[in-house]
């Protein structure tokens, strides 16, 4: 494990990013693949679009979510832009959307790499007595996030907070998301650690006070951004750097 910057203190609460990171992926692959999946579904249940701008409409509707100012729900920014592109009314298409979700996207695992790792370091911190949170970004519906969770082989009680689109209006890498957790749980940024894998999405919240650890397994980092964190490393060194906290 490379170590960078300040020194490790008292660490009360860990902060954990999903997908990258206790759900190893290649973002790029697993997009690939389960967008196609959601585009299918809309035409199996006769509703007449063109999968590619659909496609179009759906990383739209995601970049309305990333743009968010808090003054409207991501569920709400999302389907605010998608639901003009769509021929079905938005209780329809959400209704739609739910049901996928629930169901078809499950195959989507397939393109993940689930590791043992991941819940045995959230148990290892709450045997240590710290608290632990899903930051995961905030794009995805409650349905979807709770399967990506089970996929993962982790436990959703173990969570403070799992945070989802419906009860958010910012995403990664806005430094309000991390804001509003710190606010909400009254967390000293001091006692904090966030654990992640995405160099812009989730090393901003340095900006607010708290230690980061880079995940390095699958590491993203699409914009070529200077790596600023305290720590980083695999998720085995991950393992045995929360041992020592």
């Amino acid at each position: 494990m490379q170590k960078k910057g300040r020194s490790v203190m008292e660490i009360k609460h860990l902060l954990f990013d999903l997908d990258g990171t206790l759900l190893p992926m290649v973002q790029e692959e697993f997009v690939k693949f389960y967008m196609p999946l959601l585009a299918k579904a809309y035409l199996e249940a006769g509703v007449r679009i063109d999968p590619k701008k659909f496609i179009g409409a759906v990383w739209k509707g995601y970049e309305a979510m990333v743009k968010n100012d808090g003054s409207q729900t991501n569920r709400e920014a999302f389907w605010s832009y998608i639901d003009p592109c769509l021929p079905v009314s938005r209780k329809e298409s959400e209704a739609l959307a739910d049901a996928f979700y629930d169901g078809e996207f499950n195959r989507a695992v397939s393109a993940t790499q689930p590791t043992e790792l991941s819940d045995a370091v959230v148990k290892l911190a709450k045997s240590k007595g710290m608290k632990v949170y899903l930051a995961t970004n905030p794009v995805f519906p409650r349905c979807a996030t709770m399967n990506r969770i089970q996929w993962a082989g982790l436990d959703a009680e173990d969570f403070e907070v799992i945070t989802t689109y419906e009860d958010n209006g910012y995403s990664k890498p806005n430094i309000e998301y991390f804001r509003q957790i710190l606010t909400k749980f009254n967390l000293n940024p001091e006692e904090c650690l966030m654990i992640g894998n995405d160099v812009e999405e989730d090393l901003v919240i340095r900006r607010l006070g708290v230690k980061t650890f880079l995940v390095t397994d699958t590491m993203e980092n699409k914009k070529g951004l200077p790596v600023e964190t305290d720590y980083q490393g695999t998720m085995e060194e991950l393992y045995r750097f929360v041992e020592k906290l």
